[in-house]
């Protein structure tokens, strides 16, 4: 996909025509950031422990997150009496809803989970439930999909299926 910029030509004899450029609408680390968040939702559908489903899941929104920041955010401008210095890093949950308003509560639901994933991935038992690691893998998905749409990039329907089946019993 690409966008035609429209600009006047400032060389001599160009008389200020037009001049047609393209341009991809965003960088390369986004789009490799929403591959690799697609391929961290086909990791969490395959896998049948809860930890490492719920893990992938929250990885995949969280790289879908950063391809947001990636995309549209502005570097902050640097000076005396600017900017956070002496209150250290903040994580991409604190910087998504200044970029993109539209997903503060996305922003404030994957945040909240941050802490569980960590223990998930840490191994601990009990950290999740399958309940968990699969209602989390629903919203991860639901939210790839709002992220592509909102940089402009081809919807993919949610998964369907492969949720159901990891839950034993379940038909």
């Amino acid at each position: 996909m690409t966008v035609e910029i429209q600009e006047s030509s400032r060389v001599a004899g160009g008389h200020g025509l037009p001049v047609p450029r393209t341009r991809p609408p965003m960088g390369h680390a986004a789009l490799d950031l929403i591959e690799h968040a697609r391929l961290c939702l086909a990791e969490a559908a395959s896998t049948g422990h809860a930890g490492d489903r719920f893990a992938a899941a929250h990885l995949a929104a969280l790289r879908a997150a950063a391809a947001v920041l990636a995309a549209k955010a502005r570097p902050a401008a640097s000076g005396r009496g600017r900017g956070r210095r002496g209150h250290g890093p903040r994580n991409v949950w604190e910087l998504l809803p200044g970029v993109a308003p539209e997903l503060a509560e996305w922003a404030a639901f994957f945040g909240a989970n941050a802490g569980k994933r960590a223990a998930a991935q840490a191994g601990l038992p009990g950290a999740v439930t399958p309940r968990e690691a699969d209602d989390l893998l629903r919203e991860a998905d639901v939210f790839l999909g709002m992220v592509s749409v909102l940089l402009g990039l081809p919807y993919q329907e949610p998964l369907d299926g492969p949720v159901v089946a990891l839950v034993p019993g379940a038909a």
